[in-house]
């Protein structure tokens, strides 16, 4: 078992990266490196996350076996002339009985090369490649030369920027007189430069995960803020989507008019090819029909545009269309959300307890909807025990935000231990209650990066930056996410080390050290860093905090033009009313499109045997007609017979096909009369081309 556990968390892990790259990415459409690169990234940072609570109780073994061994065989008192740290004797069965070995115990020798292989991965990615990547997947360039070199330039100044930071510290530190620069001391420098960059933001994110996480689930609780939320979102997304749609016609525009001065043997054509392959279907089926082929191009009729000039128009198709799929795709997901919500509204008056749904699915119902999830266990789950289930949810996940905020204010003080979560680690440790310390230390770390993970998908810059669920995320913001994953994930680790008093800058004591923070080396090595900025920044999370449950930010963005969602706003309430409006508009059209096919279906139910019938006879009168040429006594009686199931026939085309119905009850119907009234064409046809009413080549 010294190694499974290793191996089971890794496999685990790369299946959840997997899923929500699933989730977000789509693997069908994006390019593979793009996919391979925030993959790579996620997995990276959230096995940090899942295999330091084991690097932590193989850390707490070995001290104990090391105090264990340190430790004289008697119960008297030590000799003053003997040293315990040069004790080499053997420990007593009965102390060896307490420091058992962990189930999750990691042999010697793995972890330290594991860490240094996982992080310096991922710092190479979030330096180096993904930088790289995210612009060559941005441009639009027309060869991966081309890729190349705007990458390459729109990275420069990124470059530069770090390295002059690098640079700074490299200077102060050789600049010191007590130092000198060592390979081991420029490593040191790199690593604490990233994760004080990291802390910076680590520090931002926490601080608004903290409270928007348990305020969000108390919020879902409450059924009326809920939807009314949903309104305010469903007016500011059709502005979205209509400003999508718009700025989709223009750009197609564009590209139409430079389609059609490109002709087909132009140096450019082929450049007009590759945007055109990124247009939509529907267009480009439009432009498709009014190209012609077969005119050549004349250099000195025309000014034909530059390279330079469709590498910006390919750039903005492929931004164009991929707000534009995001928002219709967004759009139907919320109407959902919206319509699902109002159900709920409906049904928690509803005295017979079964969750009645405003469109069924028409799809058949599985056996999990038979069986278990059924309208009555629905409609209480909805309507009673989900407000419950996350408002006692809330309450746990706040009691968990007081705990960091109190122990990110006080983890530096080791005399008296102050920090919550530094305390129930040592109470555990005496014990060595290693499934308990497991459980303990995955908690804490988990609850941390849910906090900053979770600010990393909901926040939004713009259009520049945004992680959209249900695979409408595009490639620039998958690997930004990857690159502050990457970032934040360092930083975070060392942090919870230093909240548990695991870590030897902060608890000041002479302990084992775990062996992720043997890889970051000493960072004593810039004591104003280790001793000022990691200790003292983290107390800036109480004013974040604050700021964040009385939304400041919110409140900042409103006033400065960007309607966000204000309870006690004018705008907020006239964007509600104009969201409800929306979704009520948008469940008319639903209806009427479901209430068209369920006649449809009716129709076909209920006459789709009578079309069967029909042609058969059809098919038996014109054998009948043939045979009248050779039987000339039952002549007349086999013309009738075919005549009325030709009007048979017709009669019943015209009600499938959602004419108007003929009237049947006619008064005394003559034979002529009810022929020329069967030989109508379904739909009307003009009286010159209408058959005949004296019927004169009938027979013929």
């Amino acid at each position: 078992m010294s190694g499974a556990a290793l191996a089971v968390e890794i496999v685990v892990v790369f299946f959840l990266a997997l899923f929500l790259l699933h989730r977000y990415g789509d693997f069908r459409k994006q390019q593979r490196m793009v996919l391979f690169g925030t993959l790579l990234a996620w997995y990276l940072c959230f096995l940090i996350v899942f295999i330091l609570p084991l690097d932590v109780t193989t850390t707490i073994y070995k001290q104990c076996r090391k105090d264990h061994e340190l430790r004289p065989p008697t119960l008297g008192p030590v000799p003053s002339n003997h040293s315990t740290a040069n004790s080499s004797a053997p420990p007593t069965s009965s102390t060896l009985e307490s420091c058992y070995k962990p189930w999750s115990f990691i042999p010697d020798g793995i972890m330290p090369v594991f860490w240094r292989v996982v992080y310096w991965t991922s710092q190479c990615l979030t330096w180096l490649l993904l930088p790289f990547m995210q612009s060559y997947a941005r441009s639009g360039g027309f060869s991966i030369t081309g890729k190349i070199k705007t990458a390459l330039i729109e990275n420069a100044i990124y470059y530069g920027t770090y390295l002059l930071i690098f640079g700074s510290l490299l200077i102060y530190v050789a600049v010191h007189p007590q130092w000198h620069l060592t390979w081991y001391e420029l490593q040191t420098i790199g690593i604490t430069a990233a994760n004080t960059w990291g802390l910076f933001l680590l520090v931002l994110l926490l601080g608004s995960g903290l409270v928007e996480i348990p305020r969000s689930y108390w919020n879902a609780a409450r059924r009326g803020h809920l939807l009314v939320k949903t309104y305010f979102k469903a007016s500011k997304l059709m502005t979205e989507k209509a400003d999508a749609e718009e700025n989709l016609e223009d750009v197609m525009e564009e590209v139409r008019k430079v389609s059609e001065s490109i002709k087909y043997n132009h140096p450019l054509r082929k450049f007009i090819d590759t945007i055109l392959r990124k247009c939509p279907l529907d267009y480009q089926e439009k432009m498709g029909r009014n190209m012609d082929d077969y005119e050549d191009f004349d250099d000195k009729q025309n000014s034909y545009p530059s390279e330079k000039s469709l590498v910006k128009l390919h750039k903005q198709v492929i931004y164009a269309v991929q707000r534009h799929n995001r928002t219709r795709v967004q759009w139907t997901i919320l109407l959902q959300d919206a319509v699902h919500l109002e159900d709920v509204a409906k049904n928690e008056s509803s005295s017979s307890r079964q969750f009645v749904h405003s469109f069924p699915t028409s799809e058949a119902p599985g056996w999990f909807s038979r069986y278990l999830y059924t309208p009555t266990v629905e409609w209480y789950w909805e309507c009673v025990l989900r407000r419950w289930f996350h408002r006692a949810l809330a309450l746990v996940l706040t009691l968990f935000s007081v705990a960091v905020v109190w122990s990110e204010c006080t983890f530096f003080s080791t005399r008296p231990v102050l920090s919550l979560f530094a305390i129930f680690i040592q109470l555990a440790e005496r014990d060595y209650n290693y499934l308990y310390i497991q459980v303990a230390c995955f908690v804490t770390i988990f609850f941390l990066c849910t906090c900053v993970y979770s600010t990393v998908f909901r926040i939004r810059v713009f259009n520049y930056y945004y992680l959209a669920p249900h695979h409408q995320t595009d490639a620039y913001s998958l690997q930004f996410s990857g690159m502050l994953f990457c970032r934040l994930t360092p930083p975070l680790c060392l942090n919870f080390l230093g909240l548990i008093h695991m870590d030897s800058a902060i608890s000041h004591k002479l302990k084992e050290q775990t062996a992720y923070t043997s890889i970051m080396g000493s960072m004593r090595v810039l004591s104003f860093i280790a001793n000022g900025f990691y200790i003292y920044y983290p107390m800036l999370i109480v004013i974040l905090c604050i700021a964040t449950y009385f939304s400041l930010g919110t409140r900042c963005l409103n006033l400065l033009g960007f309607q966000q969602f204000m309870g006690d706003s004018e705008m907020t309430s006239d964007l509600i009313d104009e969201g409800k409006e929306l979704i009520r508009r948008e469940k008319r059209k639903r209806q009427r499109v479901e209430d068209g096919e369920n006649r449809r279906r009716e129709w076909k139910e209920r006459y789709g045997h009578v079309r069967e019938d029909v042609s058969s006879r059809s098919r038996g009168s014109v054998e009948m007609k043939e045979s009248s040429y050779t039987d000339s006594v039952t002549s007349n009686r086999q013309s009738k017979y075919s005549r009325s199931a030709v009007r048979a026939d017709r009669d019943c085309m015209e009600l499938l096909q959602d004419a108007e119905p003929l009237d049947f009850n006619a008064d005394a119907p003559t034979d002529e009369a009810a022929e020329a009234e069967a030989t109508r064409h379904t739909g009307g046809r003009y009286l010159s081309m209408s058959s005949s009413r004296s019927r004169i080549f009938d027979d013929v």
